[in-house]
């Protein structure tokens, strides 16, 4: 009931809060927005900046970064993958801080603004077995694709929905979807555990090696396991962004493609931070308290502590590209997964989505779609 009031309340009052934004009173936003009409995030998995961009093992990703525009002050919102896919797509982590796969969200999220603006969306998981799988892990022996990097399965309102489950689709569909120039607004993509630099699959899976497998965890950054997760992870993202650059869209100047990662390398040897390399945030990540007892995956303590303070996800990648913005650009804006939610809301002017509310301290990234003048 609760969901029913704020959506209606949310369809009532759209217009009004779209048209303050576009300066058209009584119009709904536009799909071409105000600078591009199709916008898509690929997002990668447990690596700094200093990690991936300038690294020998990432030299597609470094190149992007250099030649289009890159947010160098970028943070994860917070530890670990859960609470930050689940922020990109709803502003806030909903004092969720551990991977349970069983987490479960009642809250507005960008599909709701999107549909009650008739804007379309998709989502991609590689090695998801089929549209709208709701499965925690595939496959059972090998958690290729994790439905904690799937955070449209973790929200109520999607989950028990089959018609929006038929927008969750396997990554194999996206080159044909793409080829049919008919691009949703909305597009996210997580590649699978072997493609994303996290890693943890031990044996192979596709006869062909396809899917990446196998993958081992890399213990210390650029050891032959991490190496090789970056260079798979460079691959993928390289064949990703191809396929978007061979739409008519991309070549219009109507596309922009966010590449980030969700947080800072897990080292294993920090248990101030829960084994992460940093804790740094910005932009409204959460503050735990002190003596905050951090938990696994199974949601049971695993006996690291907290000290008290802001928790953010570290420093990390974020590329930006569109042919219609800046190219070589470095901002030094202090930005993380709420700047990104928030500049897509910015684009087609829709209402605010929980911490992208305070304008104050979460900053939309429009510098990065205003031409050098």
């Amino acid at each position: 009931m609760r969901k029913l009031l704020l959506l209606a309340a949310l369809a009532a009052g759209l217009a009004v809060v779209a048209a303050s934004a576009s300066g058209e009173p009584g119009k709904k936003p536009k799909a071409g927005g105000h600078a591009f009409q199709h916008v898509f995030v690929i997002m990668l998995e447990n690596h700094s900046k200093s990690s991936v961009i300038d690294d020998v093992n990432a030299p597609y990703i470094t190149s992007l970064a250099h030649k289009y525009a890159m947010a160098s002050n970028y943070y994860g919102v917070t530890h670990p993958s859960e609470p930050n896919y689940v922020a990109s797509i709803s502003g806030s982590n909903w004092g969720v801080n551990d991977d349970q796969a069983s987490n479960r969200f009642d809250h507005l999220n960008i599909v709701d603004l999107l549909e009650a603006n008739h804007l379309s969306w998709a989502a991609y998981m590689e090695s998801m077995p089929s549209a709208g799988f709701t499965g925690d892990q595939y496959p059972a022996n090998a958690s290729l694709y994790v439905s904690k990097h799937n955070p449209f399965v973790l929200f109520d309102d999607i989950r028990s929905d089959s018609a929006r489950l038929q927008h969750i689709k396997p990554y194999s569909d996206f080159a044909n979807d793409m080829k049919s120039n008919k691009l949703p607004n909305y597009v996210w993509i997580s590649p699978n555990q072997c493609h994303d630099m996290h890693g943890g699959v031990f044996v192979p899976i596709a006869s062909d090696g396809s899917d990446g497998t196998p993958c081992p965890y890399g213990s210390t950054k650029d050891d032959p396991n991490d190496a090789s997760l970056k260079k798979k992870a460079d691959d993928f993202v390289k064949g990703a962004v191809e396929t978007i650059m061979s739409t008519t869209d991309w070549k219009n100047g109507h596309t922009a493609i966010f590449i980030v990662t969700d947080e800072n390398d897990f080292v294993g040897t920090n248990d101030a931070t829960d084994d992460w390399e940093s804790a740094e945030g910005c932009c409204d990540s959460p503050y735990l308290p002190p003596f905050y007892r951090f938990l696994g995956s199974n949601g049971q303590p695993d006996g690291n502590v907290w000290a008290g303070g802001v928790y953010g996800g570290g420093k990390i990648p974020a590329i930006v590209m569109t042919a219609k913005g800046k190219s070589g650009f470095v901002s030094e804006t202090p930005h993380n997964h709420y700047s990104m939610l928030s500049t897509i809301l910015w684009n087609w002017g829709l209402p605010p989505l929980a911490n992208t509310a305070d304008t104050l301290n979460v900053k939309p990234m429009t510098e990065f779609f205003t031409k050098h003048k």
